[in-house]
């Protein structure tokens, strides 16, 4: 089901071009250069730091616990993407804690990407706690994190972000719910196809329709009268293409589409 509904996402126009490679940090578009005390560094990633022959991880610890305290967040995003990914898990929590403290949203949300490729348990106190963080790319990245690692998340904090106050968000929510077999969706996302931004409305639709065909048709019917012409557009062609099927198909139509 999830093979089937990324398909289904990426090859939709209109929706996120790709959802799992959040766009809306501006310097993950921007080619930065690396501080010349990184450029012998590997930049894949590994579980342990690759130190070149002219540093000791001393030094490295040192330099890189400077970058982090630098004033230019740029810095402190290159220091996490050099060191952290390189060093963990041997990074001392003290300054794992601090870099995840940041005062920045993009370092915090660096820091959070950078984890998240672990997939180790002591990440997902860190992504519960940024689940609340002030700022919503972050909460966007903790989502995700806790969706990747397969978290049993709680129906409540699902819940509580159908209220939240950024758009970015509540369709996040929508889109990873339509990646998942989640128990309890279901109302939620029937509750998410009456938001007020077009956008999550449309999001809460296309992961509906694709998790509970039958349920999601009259609520697609609905949706006709849709405030938004973009949306009704939408929901007018996933209609007729429903239609345009032989009976005994339809129902089946939008879990085998593709």
């Amino acid at each position: 089901m999830a093979d089937r509904f990324r398909l289904f996402y990426l090859k939709s126009t209109g929706l996120e071009k790709s959802d799992f490679n959040e766009s809306f940090s501006s310097h993950e578009n921007k080619k930065m250069a690396a501080p010349s005390r990184y450029e012998s560094i590997p930049t894949s990633s590994s579980s342990e730091y690759n130190i070149p022959k002219t540093f000791s991880s001393e030094a490295i610890l040192k330099q890189a616990k400077a970058d982090l305290k630098h004033s230019d967040p740029k810095v402190r995003i290159l220091a996490i993407k050099y060191y952290l990914e390189k060093s963990y898990p041997s990074i001392p929590m003290s300054l794992l804690q601090e870099i995840l403290s940041d005062r920045d949203p993009d370092v915090r949300a660096q820091a959070l990407r950078s984890l998240i490729k672990f997939r180790s348990s002591i990440v997902s106190p860190f992504l519960k706690k940024h689940l609340k963080d002030s700022d919503p790319k972050v909460r966007i990245v903790a989502l995700r994190g806790m969706f990747q690692y397969q978290e049993k998340i709680d129906l409540n904090i699902l819940l509580q972000f159908l209220s939240d106050e950024s758009s970015l968000v509540r369709r996040k929510v929508a889109t990873l719910l339509g990646w998942t077999q989640m128990e309890s969706a279901l109302p939620i996302l029937m509750e998410m196809t009456r938001d007020q931004d077009s956008m999550v409305r449309r999001a809460a639709l296309f992961s509906l329709a694709t998790l509970y065909p039958d349920e999601s048709e009259s609520r697609l019917m609905e949706a006709m009268a849709d405030s938004d012409p973009s949306l009704r557009k939408w929901v007018k062609m996933t209609l007729e293409k429903i239609v345009a099927r032989p009976l005994k198909r339809r129902t089946a139509f939008l879990t085998n589409r593709g």
